[in-house]
């Protein structure tokens, strides 16, 4: 029996490459193995298909200029108490990471860039 190719939905998912900035390293290595194990399940899942299209965890940051380079509009993936900022390159289906930080109850997304 042979697969028909044209009929597999695998053909029709648009698969993005994430890419991660040197700087999420290091913020990595400051968030505890358990936790760094759900963000990047978190990054996989939600950004390697639609990082664009707002969702329950995820949002366009509308006139936020980062303290890092970015390509706007940046994005917001939220991770439980931790907040991954991202921007993609539609054209050539790249995410960039930019930064990953912990978001403490009451603090607002500027405060903790």
């Amino acid at each position: 029996m042979s697969i028909d190719n044209s009929q597999c939905i695998c053909n029709l998912i648009c698969v993005y490459v994430i890419r991660f900035a040197v700087s999420v390293v290091r913020d990595l290595k400051r968030v505890s193995p358990y936790h760094r194990n759900i963000i990047l399940d978190a990054i996989e899942a939600q950004l390697s298909h639609e990082p664009t299209s707002p969702a329950k965890h995820r949002k366009l940051l509308i006139n936020l200029v980062p303290p890092w380079d970015a390509v706007p509009p940046v994005w917001e993936l939220r991770v439980g108490e931790f907040r991954v900022f991202y921007d993609v390159a539609e054209a050539e289906q790249i995410v960039d990471v930019r930064a990953i930080r912990k978001k403490p109850p009451g603090k607002r997304t500027e405060e903790i860039l």
